[in-house]
């Protein structure tokens, strides 16, 4: 939901449409070193800070679902156009925020959390089209210190040197979201079950909330393919029985218009997000650790707008991708201690941002300068 989602189906774009700017307007981010003091300071500073709060997940998690999903009824029978659009930004909002919460399920130990990737996928997951097995297995690889930035990245594209429409077109596919999930598990993944190539596809192409094109994942073992199979299965069901439901009537287009549109924006505001999650600068070199955290982005100044838009801790990227296991609820504070320990030379300060629309603004400009 990274992002996420963090991300939406992957771009369908061809090799030639990824050529990048001149090696010139390029930052080396693969020359960089690892700052040892950072990484060290990190580790020694937060080690109290990696046990999850079970209060805070499941109350946040639960009253943001519950928000978001009355305030979709209330947009579905408002009166006035007005009401409609408040109750529906009120929808879009909290079922973002409640929605995020695939990110922590793909981290955190299941056993510090018992049930709750299963209630999230009952009441949010299968719901909104995007169950959790699309996220795990596919967001750690992001991570993995080899792979983050080059070919093998699920959730890597170099868009900053990429031509500037690839931007338009990276938001135009999350609004496309909530119809090709339902296309993905409503049709095909009953067409798959049948025709054996087709599983192998879908499982490779269409099961991964991943922007790379050239990613393909393998089929799932051990426990996760049970997670994986029981998962798609109630996406599978709840797609055919809303298609059905609008089909005969038993569901108004209005309402299924409604449910289209919250998911789209859900979808939107995440890539949104995901745009400034990264500089989005590495030209497909291995980095060091310290290299992936200045490709990356932190915006702690305290604000509302930061709350909404980069909810459940995703301010703190940069930070995330120092610590992934850390807790959402947990970053706050770990960043305070880490940035108080350490001078304004060290690396750390670096990937510190003010706001959303000077991000936005560096990527749009550097796209510019890939033409």
């Amino acid at each position: 939901m990274a992002d996420i989602m963090t991300k939406s189906l992957a771009l369908k774009i061809d090799d030639a449409e990824l050529e990048t700017a001149p090696a010139s307007a390029r930052i080396k981010l693969s020359g960089v070193p690892d700052d040892r003091a950072m990484l060290r300071a990190a580790a020694e500073l937060t080690r109290d800070l990696h046990t999850p709060n079970k209060r805070i997940y499941w109350t946040d998690m639960l009253v943001s679902a519950g928000i978001g999903y009355a305030a979709f009824a209330a947009t579905i029978l408002a009166p006035t156009w007005p009401l409609a659009l408040v109750a529906g930004v009120v929808a879009v909002l909290a079922l973002y925020r409640a929605s995020l919460f695939i990110h922590e399920i793909t981290h955190l130990k299941h056993s510090l959390l018992p049930n709750f990737r299963l209630v999230w996928n009952l009441i949010l997951g299968v719901p909104l089209l995007v169950p959790s097995f699309m996220y795990e297995g596919v967001h750690t690889m992001h991570h993995a210190r080899t792979r983050y930035g080059t070919v093998e990245d699920p959730e890597y594209l170099p868009l900053a040197l990429m031509k500037p429409w690839t931007l338009p077109m990276f938001l135009l596919v999350s609004m496309l979201l909530p119809v090709a999930m339902l296309i993905r598990f409503g049709v095909l993944t009953p067409l798959s079950l049948v025709i054996p190539p087709l599983r192998r596809l879908v499982v490779a192409k269409y099961s991964g909330l991943q922007i790379n094109p050239k990613f393909s994942r393998r089929a799932p073992e051990g426990e996760f393919r049970t997670q994986w199979y029981w998962q798609e299965a109630g996406a599978c069901i709840f797609s055919i029985a809303l298609i059905t439901a609008v089909a005969t009537g038993v569901v108004s287009l209005h309402a299924f218009g409604v449910y289209l549109a919250v998911v789209a924006g859900v979808a939107v505001i995440n890539q949104v997000r995901t745009l400034v999650a990264h500089l989005w600068e590495n030209d497909g070199e291995p980095l060091t650790v310290t290299a992936q955290y200045l490709d990356s982005v932190n915006v702690p100044t305290p604000g509302f707008l930061a709350y909404l838009w980069a909810p459940v801790g995703l301010r703190y990227h940069a930070l995330h991708h120092l610590l992934p296991s850390l807790p959402y609820h947990a970053l706050d504070e770990a960043h305070r201690r880490i940035s108080t320990a350490l001078e304004e030379a060290s690396a750390y300060h670096k990937a510190n941002y003010p706001t959303l629309r000077g991000l936005m603004h560096r990527l749009a400009a550097s796209t510019m300068g890939a033409r």
